[in-house]
This record gives structure tokens, C-alpha cells and sequence, in this order.
């Protein structure tokens, strides 16, 4: 899907990630890593894969801080999710994960959704906190605006981001998230 990797530089602190598309027989996977330096710098590192409908049906992320390498899974079967083999009722009717730790994930919910402009809609998402690694369902606004400098534009409204806007390329792939990331290559 994505030509080449996308690189994103994160404003307001020292970081940079790189992330892609990539199609797969039965759906999509998306990979992204990213360092952040600042008063606690850390290493993040993203899977994800969906099917064909860009429903996540697995996650793995990664952080690497001063106390070493840790991970979590999350699995998705049907309207039910697991965190690393253990059963969470408390994210079901999650279909998107989002990471903090990555511009990308704003992609599932875009290619999934398909909205047209000045079209909203409400979802459930599995945040996952980086480099700390807790997972908690978020309710996320989505709403298509009118284009801006060529680029499709959302506003994304939740309680861990705020309001932001975000504006993707034609793939989906975050181009600039207001405030946050903004795309360096």
C-alpha cells in the first residue's frame, strides 16, 4: 500500500517514527517504530493486522525505557478482545487499536470508516499507552471535513488526544496530526 515508508517528526519534544501499509492475501498490516527523546526518552515499535475490512484482529507493541524490553498483545475474536492471553470484557466493541507511540494507527479507523465529508461517526478504541504499555477502551469521534491543501482532513475528538485535526494522503496515512507529528519524509 504505502510506496515508500512514511517518516513523521513529533512537535513539542524530540522524536521521530517511521511507519507503512502493507497489503497482505487476507488484509492489511501496519508496522511503525518510533524513538522520543526528552525527560524520558523510550523506543516504541508497532504490529498491526486486520483483515480485509481493516478490523484489527491483532496488535503487538513494544517499549524500550531505562528498565528494558516489555510488551503487550492484543487479540481480537469477533466482538471480544484478550491483552496478553487474558481475556478483557472491559474493551469489547473495541474494533481499532490506537498507540501512542505512532501517528499510524489514525489509519485504521480512516480506511475503515470511509466517511464522506461533513460525516461523523462515534467509535470504540483499545488505547495503548507507550512506553507504559496499559490498554483501556476510548470512545473517539471521527468527522471528515472539507480538504485542505489537497489532503483529506478529519477532526479526531477523545479523551487521550483531545481535538486534534489530522490531515492523511490519499492511503490513509497520517500526513500531519495538528500539534502532535507532522510528516518528515
Amino acid at each position: 500500500m504505502c510506496e515508500h515508508p512514511a517518516a513523521w517528526r513529533r512537535l513539542g519534544g524530540e522524536g521521530t517514527g517511521v511507519g507503512t501499509v502493507i497489503a497482505e492475501r487476507d488484509g492489511f498490516r501496519l508496522e511503525a517504530t518510533e524513538a522520543a527523546a526528552g525527560e524520558r526518552p523510550f523506543g516504541g515499535r508497532l504490529t498491526v493486522r486486520t483483515d480485509l475490512a481493516w478490523e484489527v484482529l491483532r496488535a503487538r507493541i513494544e517499549a524500550v525505557t531505562d528498565q528494558g524490553m516489555k510488551a503487550v498483545e492484543l487479540c481480537r475474536a469477533g466482538a471480544q478482545w484478550s491483552v496478553d492471553g487474558t481475556r478483557r470484557p472491559d474493551l469489547d466493541g473495541c474494533v481499532d487499536v490506537c498507540a501512542s507511540c505512532t501517528p499510524l494507527t489514525v489509519t485504521l479507523p480512516v480506511r475503515r470508516l470511509g466517511l464522506r465529508k461533513g460525516e461523523a461517526r462515534e467509535i470504540a478504541m483499545a488505547w495503548v499507552d507507550v512506553p507504559g504499555l496499559t490498554v483501556r477502551k476510548i470512545a473517539r469521534r471521527c468527522t471528515r471535513l472539507e480538504p485542505a491543501g489537497g489532503r483529506q482532513c478529519y477532526e479526531i475528538s477523545d479523551e487521550a488526544l483531545g481535538t486534534v485535526r489530522v490531515t492523511v494522503d490519499r492511503e490513509g496515512v497520517p500526513f500531519d496530526i495538528e500539534g502532535m507529528y507532522t510528516r518528515a519524509a
